[in-house]
């Protein structure tokens, strides 16, 4: 017993003898260095906007005194990197394995805590340096103050089309998917009809790109074939027609997989409790399933807003469309610029916000 639990202690004291000792040593040094590198390069980027910006002296010095203190506190996580890889060595020269992985792995975290943030910092100097190279070109060409200024009212103005032809087309998009997701779940052999029309128009419309779909078969191809009362709608509603048949067959498989994620004997317990097929399906079965697709739901809607941008080449006079008319007056895309800003500041608040749904929906999951 004594001679197996001997060479059980040999076996595994073998392998942390030979193993390497944890080396955190390189990296914490990197960080110091990548400190250092980025206060220089903020020094450099400081000198060449100046150069590129005339009488600004003061003001960029300002800035680049208040990056450079900001990257500097960085030195602190990466000190500290330094010297908790040297006590890690120490331990690891003494045997105290444990001791040494733990400092070992707390150098690693503060070295790449470092150096994460050394990397945003050159991101903003790189995109700093970027809008003054070429003697300004990029900053003039997409951030001219004075061209954004004249454009502003006027494309947020034609950004409210963006908004009229999303949230429509979002409320008939909603009544439109589920009902061919219940088509295309139609049981029985009865259902078969519905089901096969659910599944050619789903894989169909989700094949063709939205691009032809709302521009030329709908925007165009209606009016030309002067379809009665269809030939006869605004451009507007031709967008909303489209966006709704296209983005209807993309939300039909989202409400499909909720409803098949609801647990079967939620159905079976129903249906013995005397519920008929449709009221099992309303009452029990769809807000479950609504519930578990808001998140999915919400990242189409998301891109359903981008995609009223291409309304525009079928006439409807919307933000892209009004900012392209200032664009040529001025021989710039400042206006461009504003009406990306201004997706920007209606997806964004919604992206975090399916972020924050699906936390929400994975913490109910654990508790449950």
């Amino acid at each position: 017993m004594s001679a197996g639990h001997s060479t059980l202690t040999t076996l595994g004291a073998g392998p942390a003898k030979s193993a390497a000792p944890p080396a955190a040593l390189p990296t914490a040094a990197a960080s110091v260095a990548a400190v250092l590198a980025t206060v220089a390069l903020t020094a450099t980027a400081a000198a060449s906007v100046s150069r590129v910006l005339p009488g600004s002296g003061p003001t960029v010095a300002a800035g680049a005194v208040v990056v450079a203190a900001a990257v500097l506190t960085l030195l602190k996580p990466a000190l500290r990197a330094v010297r908790s890889a040297r006590r890690a060595a120490t331990a690891w020269s003494e045997q105290r394995r444990t001791d040494a992985r733990r400092a070992a792995s707390e150098a690693r975290e503060d070295a790449w805590t470092a150096l994460g943030w050394c990397l945003a910092a050159l991101v903003l100097l790189g995109a700093v340096w970027f809008l003054c190279t070429n003697d300004r070109a990029v900053q003039r060409t997409f951030f001219d103050g004075q061209v954004i200024g004249i454009s502003l009212k006027e494309t947020a103005s034609a950004f409210g089309t963006n908004l009229f032809i999303a949230v429509v087309a979002q409320v008939l998009i909603l009544a439109w998917g589920l009902a061919l997701a219940l088509a295309r779940m139609a049981p029985g052999r009865a259902g078969r009809p519905l089901r096969l029309l659910a599944t050619t128009y789903i894989d169909g419309f989700r094949a063709v790109p939205a691009i032809i779909i709302i521009i030329y078969l709908i925007g165009f191809g209606l009016p030309l074939a002067e379809v009665p009362f269809l030939s006869s709608l605004s451009p507007v509603w031709f967008a909303i027609l489209a966006l709704t048949l296209t983005y209807g067959a993309y939300v039909a498989e989202v409400f499909r997989a909720g409803i098949e994620s609801v647990p079967p004997g939620q159905t079976a317990a129903a249906r013995s409790l005397g519920l008929s097929q449709s009221a099992t399906l309303r009452h029990v079965v769809l807000p479950q399933a609504t519930r578990r697709v808001v998140p999915p739901l919400l990242n189409d809607f998301i891109s359903l807003q981008k995609d009223t941008a291409l309304v525009n080449v079928i006439g409807t006079i919307d933000a892209f469309n009004q900012s392209k008319i200032f664009a040529s007056n001025h021989f710039n895309l400042s206006a461009v610029t504003v009406v990306a800003g201004l997706f920007i500041l209606i997806t964004i608040p919604q992206a975090r916000l399916v972020d924050r749904l699906v936390a929400r929906e994975q913490r109910r999951g654990k508790g449950a």
